[in-house]
C-alpha cells in the first residue's frame, strides 16, 4: 500500500513556489494581482493549500486513504474561476507571501492522539495519476506492454501470429523486404539480446540491399528440456516486457514455445515464411504489388560454432536455413565466426547467405550467468529490462534452480 494513502499518516503539502499564507495573524502583506496576471501555478497553489487546510480540521486518524484521495481531487477541480474569486478576495490584506524557503511545509496533524507523521506530497505530479478508488500509478513506464497491444496467447486454439509492427509497406522499391527471426531460450531475455537487433539492422543498412519490415523473438518451447529453462509462458512474458515498449519494431511470437513437441530451427523459419510470404502474400510495394520477404535468422557466434556438432544440427537442417534463409550472426568475445566460417563445408558453401556483424562495443551479458546472479543473491540491475527484473522477482523465477557447473563455466 501505498504510503501517502496510510490511514495514520498526515500529508504534508510541498509547494515548490511561494504561495500566500491563510494565516490571518501575518502581518507582510503583498501587492493584489488582477484576474489576467494570476498564473495557472498561483491557483493551482491556492487549492492545494485551501486542502492542507481543510483537511488539518479532519480527523485523518478517523479518515481511510480513498476519502482524502476524494478531497484532494475536489479541490484540484474545484476550477479557476471560484479559485480567482478567493485569491482576489484574499488580496486585500490577509494573503502574505512567506519568507521561509519555499519548499516551506504546512502539517495536519491528527486529533484523536494518534502517532503524527510527515511525508511529500507532489500533488498530481507527472506521471502520476490520482482515483479515489486506487493508489497513485504510474501510467508512464516506458518499459510495460502499451495498452491496445494483444499479448501473445497461452494455448494454440487462441494464438495469432503478431502483426502489430510489420510493415505493411516497402518504402524504398530498390530493396528487399528483410524479417530478423531470433530463435532462443530467453531465459531471461537481456539487454544483448535487444542489442543484437540494432546491430544487426545498423549492418543491414550498410549493405544497401534490404530493408528491414520486422524483427521477431521466438522462444523455445518446454520440451527443449535445457538447464535453466523458466516455463514458457514466463519467458515469452518476459520477452514481451523486454521489447514492446524500448522498440518500434520488435515482437514476440508464442507459436514455437506452444508447440507439444520440440521445434527444429529449420521448421520455425517455415512457419514465419509462411504467415508472412503465403498467408499475407508478402509486403506490399507502393505501387500496389506484393513481394516476398526474406527471412533471415538472427544469431549469436556461440550458436553458430554449436552448427559444427552433428548431434545437434542435421546437415539438411542447415542447408535448409543457411540455403533458403540466411543468417546474421553476431561475433561474440573470444569467437572466431570467420575462421569457423571458413572451416565448415556447409556455412562455407552458403556464405554469401551469412552476414557477419561485429561488435563495436562489445557485450557479453549471458542469460546464464545471470540466472547464476540470481541464485547467489547478487544484483542483475542494468543487465535486464527493469520490468524483466520485476517479473523475476514477482514470480520466484531460477531462485532454487541448479544447473550443472559445466554449463556455467563456458560462460
Amino acid at each position: 500500500m501505498d504510503p501517502r494513502l496510510a490511514p495514520n499518516f498526515t500529508p504534508v503539502i510541498r509547494r515548490q513556489h511561494q504561495t500566500p499564507s491563510l494565516s490571518p495573524s501575518t502581518t507582510s502583506t503583498t501587492t493584489p494581482r488582477s484576474a489576467a496576471n494570476t498564473s495557472a501555478v498561483d491557483l493551482f497553489n491556492f487549492s492545494t493549500s485551501s486542502f492542507a487546510r481543510d483537511l488539518s480540521m479532519t480527523d485523518v486518524g478517523s479518515t481511510n486513504g480513498s476519502e482524502i484521495v476524494a478531497k484532494l481531487e475536489q479541490h484540484v477541480r474545484s476550477g479557476s474561476e471560484s479559485a480567482m474569486s478567493s485569491r482576489l478576495n484574499s488580496s486585500s490584506g490577509n494573503s502574505t507571501v512567506s519568507s521561509a524557503d519555499s519548499r516551506s511545509e504546512t502539517q495536519a496533524t491528527t486529533t484523536n492522539g494518534k502517532r503524527k507523521a510527515e511525508m511529500d506530497f507532489d500533488i498530481l505530479a507527472p506521471p502520476y495519476s490520482l482515483s479515489a478508488n486506487r493508489t497513485p500509478t504510474q501510467t508512464a513506464d516506458l518499459e510495460e506492454v502499451p495498452h491496445g497491444i494483444s499479448r501473445q496467447a497461452r494455448d494454440l486454439a487462441s494464438y495469432a501470429f503478431p502483426v502489430h509492427r510489420l510493415a505493411e509497406v516497402l518504402q524504398d522499391k530498390t530493396m528487399q523486404p528483410l524479417v530478423i527471426v531470433a530463435c532462443g531460450s530467453f531465459s531471461p531475455i537481456t539487454f544483448l539480446h535487444l542489442r543484437m537487433f540494432e546491430m544487426a539492422i545498423d549492418t543491414i543498412r550498410e549493405l544497401n540491399k534490404y530493408e528491414v519490415v520486422g524483427g521477431y523473438y521466438s522462444p523455445v518451447s518446454d520440451n527443449y528440456r535445457k538447464a535453466g529453462l523458466a516455463p514458457a509462458d514466463h519467458r515469452v512474458r518476459m520477452c514481451e516486457l523486454a521489447c514492446e515498449r524500448t522498440s518500434s519494431w520488435l515482437m514476440v511470437d508464442a507459436w514455437e514455445s506452444l508447440q507439444p513437441s520440440y521445434q527444429r530451427t529449420a521448421v520455425v523459419l517455415d512457419h514465419f515464411n509462411y504467415e508472412i510470404n503465403v498467408k499475407r502474400g508478402g509486403i506490399k510495394t507502393k505501387a500496389g504489388e506484393r513481394r516476398p520477404a526474406k527471412i533471415m535468422l538472427l544469431a549469436g557466434g556461440d550458436l553458430i560454432e554449436s552448427m559444427g556438432d552433428p548431434n545437434v544440427w542435421a546437415d539438411e537442417d542447415l542447408h535448409h536455413i543457411l540455403g533458403r534463409y540466411g543468417c546474421l550472426i553476431v561475433e561474440r568475445t573470444g569467437a572466431d565466426v570467420r575462421s569457423f566460417l571458413l572451416s565448415h563445408d556447409i556455412m562455407y558453401e552458403h556464405r554469401h547467405n551469412v552476414i557477419v556483424i561485429k561488435q563495436l562495443i562489445y557485450n557479453d551479458i549471458s542469460s546464464t550467468k545471470v540466472r547464476l546472479f540470481i541464485r547467489r543473491g547478487m544484483s542483475v540491475q542494468y543487465l535486464l529490462p527493469n520490468s524483466v527484473i520485476r517479473y523475476i522477482e514477482e514470480h520466484g523465477l531460477y531462485v532454487g534452480m541448479s544447473e550443472p557447473v559445466s554449463n556455467v563455466l563456458k560462460f
